[in-house]
């Protein structure tokens, strides 16, 4: 599978880790006045971050000129939800940290993590910046709870040599209609004594069944959160479409086996090596690719629903404030430096110097802040005579605005689990759509109740 997919073992676990946190009492929750200034010997301790490129050591070398003051631990590595719930359950959480918008719900219903409703007001974080998609993201019940950095659209990468070898001219591949779709994949799909050597299309099943099902008109959970949607008759068609796309293909087994074999990320990626004909894939993939495949033919297109609207699944990380927090003041200024504007932008000057430097294409940065994007896009990226990631560019900013997220809830990671368990029993032959999905709706319904009370 795709490094995209996340470790599930903490989302099982995360119910019973979550009963030792109480919820808060505060109303506003992290601001400056909580605490010291910045000045004065003041730390902060980071979780779920790194220094992977230049965009990040930017944005902290910005962090670090504004407030010399602070002695920064930055403990770099994947966020680890159980270490953190540890931590926040024996009252000696890391200041910051860094993790993924879905589980931001179901952290701040249980009292895991503060409001941030002061930090935004105080320190003058400007919310209305950033996307609305990502701002639904970092909202429960009508406070927030977090701040959004980058902003991950869902696009159709597909790899040219394929699509040529199957009679068919990349640009005109249309998601909207189903049953060319599934020719196609079967066209491009290559196997040889049983084994797969080029898979035709990758749905990305399980993470992307709700990007699935809104296609197909249906909505995994109601607008405010609360109402499971689950037994909807048009998810159960969209998940048994999508994993009818694995089983004409091989199947999910095979897939599996092959997929595991992947360097998404390296110059032997599944596209120069000629593995996979299309995949859905989010667009990090793509600016990704730029950098280690250059020269690479690839066509990138909208995903569209069944009435052939563009339409992509918005995700990404954001940085919250846990419980217990000693530096929750020296917190939000982290925050609001580390997702401004003005920093974002630097960052891109960065990656754009380093790309030119290495005569490589720099297909944009793409952050949550609206704000941001508009300087990098206009001021910053140019055209690189590299036709492929200058029109991919062009495709994915046109995707931005046609976003939707799952919407947050009291119960979101443990909705999710109910959600990806179920498609992936289907995936394994273990149940059909309908059964899974049934299944999963009563553990969903059971867990937005739960949460509600």
């Amino acid at each position: 599978m795709s490094p995209s997919r996340r470790n599930r073992t903490g989302m099982v676990v995360l119910a019973g880790a979550l009963a030792a946190v109480l919820p808060l009492s505060a109303c506003g929750g992290v601001g400056a006045a909580r605490g010291a200034s910045a000045g004065g010997g003041s730390a902060l301790t980071t979780m779920g971050f790194g220094f992977p490129d230049e965009i990040a050591t930017t944005r902290v070398d910005a962090f670090k000129k504004a407030h010399p003051g602070v002695r920064l631990t930055v403990n770099q590595g994947q966020f680890d939800e159980q270490a953190f719930l540890s931590a926040v359950a024996s009252g000696n959480p890391p200041d910051v940290v860094y993790l993924d918008r879905q589980l931001i719900g179901t952290y701040a219903a249980r009292g895991a993590i503060q409001p941030l409703d002061d930090c935004v007001a105080e320190e003058g974080i400007p919310m209305s910046d950033f996307y609305p998609a990502a701002q639904e993201q970092v909202k429960l019940n009508g406070k927030w709870y977090g701040v959004p950095e980058f902003y991950t659209s869902i696009i159709l990468l597909v790899n040219d040599k394929a699509a040529k070898d199957a009679g068919v001219d990349p640009a005109s591949i249309d998601t909207s209609d189903w049953g060319a779709l599934a020719a196609l994949a079967k066209k491009m799909n290559k196997v040889s004594g049983g084994r797969i050597e080029r898979f035709g299309f990758y749905p990305k099943l399980p993470e992307f069944l709700p990007l699935w099902a809104k296609a197909n008109g249906a909505d995994l959970l109601s607008e405010d959160g609360k109402t499971s949607r689950l037994d909807d008759p048009k998810v159960a068609e969209a998940l048994d479409y999508a994993n009818g796309l694995l089983d004409d293909q091989g199947g999910w087994t095979k897939l599996k086996a092959f997929t595991d074999t992947f360097d998404y990320f390296g110059e032997k990626n599944p596209i120069a090596e000629d593995q996979i004909g299309m995949m859905l894939t989010e667009q990090f993939l793509v600016t990704s690719l730029a950098s280690t495949s250059p020269d690479a033919k690839i066509t990138v297109l909208p995903f569209k629903d069944r009435q052939g609207n563009p339409v992509t699944m918005v995700g990404g990380n954001a940085w919250v404030v846990p419980k217990g927090a000693k530096h929750p003041d020296v917190a939000c200024q982290w925050i609001k430096t580390m997702t401004s504007a003005g920093t974002w932008i630097a960052a891109a000057k960065a990656r754009a110097a380093k790309r030119a430097q290495e005569g490589k294409p720099y297909p944009g940065t793409f952050t949550a802040n609206a704000k941001a994007d508009q300087a990098i896009f206009s001021q910053i990226v140019k055209p690189s005579g590299h036709k492929p990631y200058d029109d991919a560019t062009k495709t994915i900013l046109s995707v931005q605005d046609k976003g939707f997220v799952v919407p947050q809830s009291a119960a979101a990671a443990e909705f999710r689990t109910a959600w990806i368990d179920a498609a992936t029993r289907v995936m394994q032959g273990r149940q059909d759509a309908k059964a899974a999905l049934s299944q999963a709706q009563q553990e969903a319904a059971k867990a937005l109740q739960a949460a509600a009370g």
